[in-house]
């Protein structure tokens, strides 16, 4: 798990792609402090795990489903990277709970700038709206974010100084793409409203159904 909290910009050293996967390398500094082949690591939020490492590098393999389904597939040399590795049991939760499981991806329609704050409206897919509220969580390229606003496509959202300098969203223009993770909670919740009851309509939740699931 992680806190959607980026740690520090990487930037891409290699990228060699093969038929059905490719290999990848990243220069980072911070992220290297006690990190060790198998660990896991979000990369723009997508959670890789670490193959190898070096002084001054680590290296992941990324599967065809992840370049397909993600924006790590149009990585070039050269390209920035947002890092974070998994979050310790015994930290404050700063962010909150992202999988590194990407629910799709998104892309950058207006960037604005409002007093310090940078206003970012996003196309997401239709799919993914009805987890997105007002106030709600989103993580987008790795990076815990509040939505400001919702409507019937897009989402805004409001990047304070600090992360615009911190995070690849400060360099990324209208058209990019960014890979969006939906709040965990709130996917749980919609799978249990859609738990069919006893005669196949939605599941109500009720005190009978806390209940008999040791909740009451």
């Amino acid at each position: 798990m992680f806190t959607g909290l980026v740690e520090e910009m990487g930037v891409v050293r290699g990228f060699d792609r093969e038929a059905k996967s490719a290999r990848l390398s990243v220069l980072a500094r911070t992220v290297l402090e006690d990190l060790s082949i198998g660990d896991s690591i979000t990369v723009n939020g997508v959670c890789l795990t670490v193959t190898g490492t070096t002084d001054e590098e680590f290296r992941a393999d990324v599967s065809l489903e992840t370049l397909t389904v993600t924006n790590l597939g149009s990585l070039n040399v050269g390209d920035a990277v947002n890092l974070e590795r998994a979050m310790q049991v015994n930290s404050r939760l700063g962010g909150h709970l992202v999988s590194g499981h990407i629910d799709g991806v998104g892309r950058i329609r207006d960037r604005r700038q409002e007093d310090e704050a940078l206003l970012l409206s996003i196309e997401i897919p239709k799919e993914l709206l009805r987890y997105c509220v007002k106030k709600g969580s989103i993580a987008v390229d790795g990076i815990s974010l509040t939505i400001n606003q919702v409507t019937d496509k897009e989402i805004q959202v409001a990047i304070i100084p600090h992360t615009a300098k911190a995070t690849t969203l400060g360099l990324k223009g209208i058209g990019s793409e960014v890979n969006l993770e939906c709040d965990l909670i709130g996917k749980y919740v919609e799978r249990l409203l859609h738990e069919p009851g006893s005669e196949g309509a939605p599941q109500k939740i009720d005190r009978d159904y806390l209940r008999r699931r040791g909740l009451l």
